[in-house]
C-alpha cells in the first residue's frame, strides 16, 4: 500500500488515507488500494470494526482531478468509488473519523460510513456542480435520505459547504469533538461498540439498512427473521454467551461466532 496505511489493533482495522500533500484526493491507485483494504476487512472474521480517517489537514478532498485530466477516467473498482460507496453487503460497522475537509467524493465516503465523528474544524460539501460534475457516488442519494429533501437540496444545488457543528444539527454527523481529540473520541466509540456481541452488531446494522428498504415498519419486523445476519446471530455461540454471562453476573467473552 503506497497511498493508504492499514493498521490492525486487535479486532479493529484502521484505514488512513495517506496523500496529505493533495488533501488525500483519490487517484486510480488509491481506489484500488482502498478496494483491497475494505475487501480484507469484510472477509476477516477477526476484524469487527473499521475506522477510516485522513492524514494531514483533510479527511479527503474527493477525486484527484489533475490525475483524471492527465490519465483519463477509469472505471471504479468492484465496490464503487473508494472501494466503499457500493459496498452494500458489509454488515460490519465502519466509522469515519473526519479530521478536516470532506468534500465531493470524500464526503460521499463519509456518508457511506455508519458513524461520522468529526473534529470541530471539519467541513463537508458536494461541490461537484462547480466543476461541471455531479455527485453520483451516492452523495445526492445518501444525503437526501439522511437529512431530508429540502436541507439536502440546499447543500447539493448551491454546492454549499457546512461546518461540523451544522452537520451535527442536520443529522449526518454523529458527534463533534474539539480539534486534537478526534482519535481519542473515535476510540471511545470503538470501545463502546466492542462491548456488544459482534454478530448482534452486524444483525442490528443489517436490520436497520434492509428495514429502510421495506414498505414500512410492519414489513420490516415481519421480514427481519429472513435477513442473513439476523439468522447468523440467532444461531451463534455469542447469543448463548450473552445470556449465560448475564445469569452468572460476569462480563461476556465474545468470539464473533
Amino acid at each position: 500500500m503506497d497511498k493508504i496505511r492499514v493498521e490492525r489493533e486487535g479486532p479493529v482495522t484502521w484505514i488512513r488515507l495517506a496523500r496529505p500533500e493533495v488533501l488525500n484526493a483519490i487517484d486510480a491507485q488509491m481506489h484500488d488500494e482502498l478496494e483491497a483494504a475494505f475487501n480484507a476487512y469484510s472477509a476477516d472474521p477477526d476484524q469487527w470494526i473499521c475506522v477510516v480517517t485522513g492524514e494531514g489537514r483533510a479527511f479527503c478532498a474527493g477525486s484527484d482531478l489533475k490525475s483524471v485530466v492527465a490519465n483519463g477516467h477509469r472505471d471504479y473498482p468492484a465496490h464503487g468509488y473508494a472501494g466503499l460507496i457500493e459496498r452494500f453487503d458489509c454488515d460490519k460497522p465502519i466509522i469515519a473519523a473526519v479530521n478536516g475537509l470532506a468534500l465531493g467524493g470524500g464526503f460521499e465516503v463519509a456518508l457511506a460510513c455508519d458513524l461520522i465523528i468529526a473534529a470541530q474544524g471539519a467541513s463537508f460539501g458536494l461541490p461537484e456542480p462547480l466543476v461541471g460534475a455531479v455527485a453520483l457516488g451516492g452523495g445526492v442519494h445518501r444525503l437526501a435520505r439522511q437529512i431530508g429533501l429540502k436541507k439536502a437540496m440546499g447543500m447539493i444545488l448551491a454546492a454549499r459547504r457546512v461546518s461540523a457543528e451544522e452537520g451535527e444539527r442536520l443529522g449526518f454527523v454523529t458527534e463533534v469533538v474539539p480539534d486534537g481529540e478526534l482519535e481519542a473520541a473515535t476510540r471511545r466509540w470503538v470501545d463502546a461498540i466492542l462491548k456488544g456481541a459482534p454478530l448482534s452488531i452486524r444483525a442490528s446494522k443489517q436490520a436497520v439498512m434492509r428495514g429502510l428498504d421495506e414498505t414500512g415498519i410492519e414489513a420490516a419486523m415481519a421480514n427481519q427473521g429472513s435477513y442473513p445476519a439476523f439468522a447468523a446471530w440467532r444461531q451463534s455461540e455469542d447469543a448463548h454467551e450473552g445470556a449465560l454471562a448475564f445469569a452468572e453476573k460476569r462480563s461476556p467473552v465474545w468470539k464473533g461466532r
